[in-house]
This record gives structure tokens, C-alpha cells and sequence, in this order.
């Protein structure tokens, strides 16, 4: 049987450069994320100035920029409301073993409910129960310095570098200019169709609906090319 190995990316639309560029905004994000903060936290605590989930939150801000869960909203309120909700965890429920669970599933409810769903989050909220006598020693203090401070050094970075490799964050569906056939010629889905088809899926996909409305047109456009030539 030959067996065959595929690098190919999993991302729909994710080309080589796209990766490489990917690696370079992670090397440079959260390397200047460490710089600054080290800087500004120098000799205040204990704590440590740089926290694991950053390294998460890097992965979706530089390599997936387009995702819902890596815009900065869901970045910086993602990671602090995940670890408030930690460090409330760590407080107040004595049993470790259950508090990891319930900062884990409460971070996830209280991410869902204010609309910073962040998978890092997870790992946030996480941290404050597990990070040792100065996370704890530290409270609520912990979720703004450091994990508040590395949020938003790492947004900024992320700002910087994606207008200077040309992509769009914090993202939006732009259409591309030119070239373009109404909608009502095309019969491109509406927007309310979209929203039935994904209920009926009942699955949760990292794009948005605008995104997709965005795509449909695209595809449309297309496919009236081709039948015209």
C-alpha cells in the first residue's frame, strides 16, 4: 500500500507564503509582546511577564486573521474575562480538580455571553487556577497584569504588521472592486438564507456571515464568467 503525505495547509485559501508569513508575524509579535512587557512590568511583581496562552492567541492573530476568534476584541476580552473568571474559580471553589473545570466552562460561557469567544481564553482562565503561589498571591490582578497588557501589545503588533503585509485587520468582508454583477443577476443567496442554512447544519464554522455572503458572490461571478467565454 503506498501511503501518501500531504503539507498541503487545512485552511481553505491558506497558500505557502501565507504560512511563512504567518511564522515571521508570530516571531515578531510575540517577541516584541515579551520586550515590552518585561519592560513595563519591570520589578512590579513576582508574576511572570509573559503568559502561555499569548503563544495561542499569536497562532489565530497572525496565521488565521480573518476568523472571528482572533479579532481583537475576542483577544483582549477573551483572555481577561477568562482569567477574571479563574481567579473567581481559584478563590472560591476548594476542590482543584473542580475548580480547573468550572474556570474552563465558565470562561467559555462568559466568552460566549459577551461576544470574545477566544480559544487561548480557555488557557487563561486556566492558568489562574494552576499558575502557582504568585498567580494566586496576585488575584484579580492577574487578568490585567500580565494577561490584559500581553492582549493588547500582541493587537497592536498584530495591527502593524498585517497593514504592512497587506492583509485586513482587524477584519472586514471587503469586496473586491470591479467587476462585479448585481446580485439580483447572479442569484447569489440572501442573507437571511444563509442564516437558515447554517441553523440547519446545527454546526459552528470560524468564518462569518459576512465572509460568506462575501464568498457566495465571488463564486457567482465566476461561474458568469466562465459561462460567458
Amino acid at each position: 500500500m503506498r501511503m501518501s503525505f500531504s503539507f498541503v495547509p487545512v485552511l481553505a485559501g491558506a497558500t505557502l507564503r501565507d504560512r511563512l508569513i504567518a511564522c515571521v508575524g508570530g516571531l515578531v509579535g510575540v517577541m516584541l509582546t515579551s520586550l515590552v512587557s518585561a519592560a513595563a512590568l519591570h520589578g512590579l511583581a513576582p508574576l511572570p511577564f509573559l503568559v502561555a496562552p499569548i503563544g495561542a492567541s499569536a497562532v489565530l492573530v497572525f496565521a488565521v486573521p480573518t476568523s472571528p476568534l482572533a479579532q481583537p476584541w475576542s483577544v483582549v476580552g477573551g483572555n481577561v474575562v477568562s482569567a477574571l473568571v479563574g481567579v473567581t474559580a481559584a478563590r472560591f471553589v476548594p476542590i482543584p480538580s473542580l475548580a480547573v473545570g468550572v474556570a474552563v466552562g465558565g470562561a467559555i460561557l462568559a466568552m460566549s455571553l459577551l461576544r470574545c469567544l477566544h480559544p487561548p481564553g480557555g488557557a487563561a482562565a486556566l492558568t489562574a487556577v494552576i499558575g502557582g503561589p504568585a498567580v494566586l498571591s496576585a488575584g484579580y490582578a492577574f487578568p490585567f497584569v500580565p494577561v490584559g497588557i500581553n492582549s493588547v501589545i500582541l493587537i497592536l503588533a498584530g495591527f502593524a504588521f498585517h497593514k504592512a503585509s497587506g492583509h485586513s485587520y482587524p477584519h472586514r468582508a471587503i469586496p473586491i472592486a470591479g467587476h462585479e454583477l448585481a446580485a439580483s443577476e447572479l442569484g447569489v443567496p440572501n442573507p437571511a438564507d444563509i442564516d437558515l442554512a447554517l441553523a440547519d447544519l446545527g454546526e459552528t464554522f470560524d468564518v462569518s456571515r459576512e465572509d460568506l455572503d462575501l464568498l457566495f458572490r465571488r463564486v457567482e461571478f465566476h461561474a458568469a464568467e466562465r459561462k460567458r467565454n
